[in-house]
This record gives structure tokens, C-alpha cells and sequence, in this order.
């Protein structure tokens, strides 16, 4: 038959995905794969109920029904202080997953190159190289997980046509500062390159670090390209809504990649979703509270265990060092905890350029009585 594609030789199975699958063999607590085992708001169960009756089961909008494109243009303006025309600033996507596809192929033509930080959520490399743009990597260094100024000054000689920073980051839980955020823009501006941002963990930010947009710092408006999903914040992993907002010329090539990827995002779930996002402050508050409990009680037992780990400033990760384990790999710690302890992580060089081995990724977006039995689990590391 004829050959595939060469640009998928590289490419894996998600490690993510197939560790989530050996766990279940295993019968092991997932704690690989980041989604929370509890319901979202009751507004939007309610919604999404009243939606199936209602007359939302034809193609929306190709670009987002434009009542969800409304809802959302008032959010983020509720949030980041900005203008956002629904009809000019927003392409609606399925989910951030698709939207960060959309930006990298917005923004890059084949030969292009594009930094990306390591360690990085898998799919960054891959959207690049699918693209036919070539990766760039910068090191975020542990155990800090901050990159190295002039590192990404150099990286920048290479005249990548665009950098995709994730705030707060997947893996690492790296909240990025208002001063990290400025410098990689003067860079951006200095050498006429696209920050595209993905920012799905947006409201899950632990005090006393706070999230800032990067689409609202001075000079960005024609520069940032961000991504988002309803996701992590409304606990929707499987309703797949996501978004990319822009400015406007940027936009109106957006919705002719995402037209021809996927036409259009679910229309009954765009309009149950119309309650999540007109949700009151109080909802994120609490939303923040809820994760910050969470993230509490499990790195309770790793302060236990006395292991080193990294405490996240963001979203719902935290890189436990096992290189005290003695494995050769830490793809083999990770199976031996899924098949001996009982608990799932993720191998932590699947996200690493570099040969790093000595990081297991766990997320603590489960319920409390979860947490506890994972926690427990992993106290027996002691006795052996």
C-alpha cells in the first residue's frame, strides 16, 4: 500500500491516554488523565436538560451560535478588562484542543519554526510539526519550572513565527508573572512574532499568585492569540467547547482553518453552556476555594513522605520527583505504582524535551475521598 504520512513518524500514542488505559487494567486509581470525577454547576445541568428539548440540533453558526458567542464576549471582558466584539474577536472551537490547532495553523506556514517550553502539554509539539512548522524548545528549569531570559532571547534569533505558553502550565502548575508575560511580549514585538496562549486553568490560580491575561498587557492586541475551553472551569472536560480570541484579522483567517477541521462545535452544548458563563464571581471564588482544598489534602501525604514534589501555583498538577525510586526510567516507576501502589501518574518525560526522568505528573482534580485513597496508597511507598 501506499507509505503515510512521513510528519507522523515521530508520533506516539498519547502517553497520557495509555497510561490512563493500563490503569484501568490495573484497577488504579487515575490520577494520569485530568479530569474531575464530580458534576458540573447545577445552572448548566439544568440548561443542558432544558437544551436537548429545545430546537438547538442543526449546524450552529460555523464560527459559534451567537448566543454563546455573546455569553462568552461578556465573560472575558468581565475578566481581562478588554472589548470583545462576538462578532469580529471570537471563533468558537471544539475545545481547546482544536483551538490551539486553529492558532498554529492561523499563524504559521510550513517551514516556519515556533518555540514551545519544555516540559509542554503533549499536543504543542505535534499541532507544530502538523502544521509543518519545526519545534524550538526552551527549558522551564526545575524546580521552579522559570526559563532562562537570555535562553529565550537566543531561541528568539531563530525568527520563530510564533511561541505557545501555557498560563498556568500543564504540567508543571508555573503561574507566569505579569513581568515574564511583558518580556516575552518585547520579544514577540521585537521580532515580529505571534504569543499564542493557551489558558484553559485560568481560575484555577492558588493565592497568593493571581492569573494575568496576557491579551490585556500594552502592545498585545495584534499579537496574542489565546485559547481557551469551558473545561477545567465549568468541570465540562466531554463537552468539548472551546474558543480562540483575537484580534479581528486574525480572527477572519481563524474561522476558515477551524470551518474546514470540524465545521462547528456541538449547537444543544453551546446553549446549555450559556449558563456557566453567566455565572456570578462568587462561582469562581469557589471554584478556586474547592481546587485549593484538593491540592491541600493530597500534597499532605507527599509532605508526609517526605518526597520532594513541585507545590503548583496553578491548575490541578503536581511533579513528584521519584528519582529516589532507583527505576532506570520513570516510565518504569509509573507502571510500578500503577500495578504495585495502585495509583496512576503520568511519566513526567513524556512532556520533556530534555532527558529528564525523574518526575511522575499526578492531578488532584478528583473527589476528597478519592484523594484520601490515593494518598493512603502511596503512604505505603515508606515500607518499601
Amino acid at each position: 500500500m501506499p507509505a503515510t504520512a512521513t510528519r507522523l513518524a515521530g508520533f506516539t500514542e498519547s502517553v497520557i491516554r495509555g497510561t490512563t488505559r493500563l490503569a484501568n487494567q490495573h484497577g488504579a486509581i487515575n490520577l494520569a488523565q485530568g479530569f474531575p470525577d464530580f458534576d458540573p454547576p447545577e445552572e448548566l445541568l439544568g440548561a443542558l436538560e432544558k437544551a436537548a428539548r429545545g430546537p438547538h440540533h442543526q449546524y450552529a453558526v460555523t464560527w459559534g451560535a451567537p448566543r454563546f458567542r455573546d455569553a462568552l464576549a461578556r465573560k472575558i471582558s468581565r475578566f481581562t478588562g478588554l472589548e470583545v466584539d462576538p462578532d469580529r474577536h471570537l471563533v468558537v472551537t471544539c475545545g481547546s484542543t482544536e483551538a490551539m490547532m486553529v492558532a498554529m495553523m492561523t499563524a504559521c506556514n510550513p517551514g516556519d519554526k515556533v518555540i514551545v517550553f519544555s516540559p509542554f502539554y503533549e499536543n504543542y509539539a505535534a499541532d507544530a510539526i502538523l502544521s509543518g512548522a519545526e519545534p524550538i524548545y526552551v527549558a522551564l528549569h526545575p524546580p521552579d519550572f522559570g526559563f532562562d531570559r537570555d535562553e529565550l532571547a537566543k531561541a528568539f534569533e531563530q525568527k520563530p513565527k510564533a511561541i505557545v505558553v501555557c498560563n498556568p502550565s500543564n504540567p508543571t502548575g508555573k503561574v507566569f508573572t505579569r513581568d515574564e508575560l511583558m518580556f516575552i511580549l518585547g520579544l514577540a514585538e521585537e521580532h515580529d512574532a505571534f504569543v499564542i496562549m493557551d489558558e484553559p486553568y485560568e481560575h484555577i490560580v492558588f493565592s497568593p499568585h493571581e492569573h494575568v491575561y496576557a491579551a490585556a498587557l500594552p502592545g498585545a492586541a495584534e499579537r496574542v492569540i489565546t485559547c481557551n475551553s469551558l473545561s477545567k472551569t465549568y468541570s465540562i472536560t466531554g463537552w468539548r467547547l472551546g474558543y480562540v480570541h483575537a484580534a479581528p484579522e486574525v480572527i477572519a483567517q481563524a474561522r476558515k482553518v477551524h470551518d474546514f477541521l470540524t465545521v462547528g462545535a456541538a449547537a444543544p452544548l453551546q446553549e446549555a453552556a450559556v449558563a456557566g458563563l453567566e455565572l456570578p464571581d462568587r462561582y469562581y471564588a469557589g471554584l478556586r476555594d474547592l481546587y485549593t482544598a484538593k491540592r491541600d489534602v493530597f500534597l499532605g501525604y507527599f509532605r508526609e513522605l517526605g518526597l520532594p514534589f513541585t507545590e503548583p501555583q496553578g491548575a490541578y498538577y503536581v511533579m513528584l520527583d521519584i528519582s529516589s525510586f532507583g527505576f532506570a526510567t520513570d516510565t518504569e516507576a509509573s507502571e510500578w505504582l500503577i500495578k504495585d501502589i495502585g495509583v496512576a501518574g503520568v511519566a513526567g518525560s513524556s512532556f520533556f524535551r530534555e532527558p529528564e526522568n525523574r518526575f511522575i505528573r499526578f492531578h488532584f482534580a478528583k473527589s476528597e475521598g478519592i484523594l484520601r485513597a490515593a494518598g493512603e496508597k502511596l503512604l505505603s511507598l515508606r515500607a518499601k
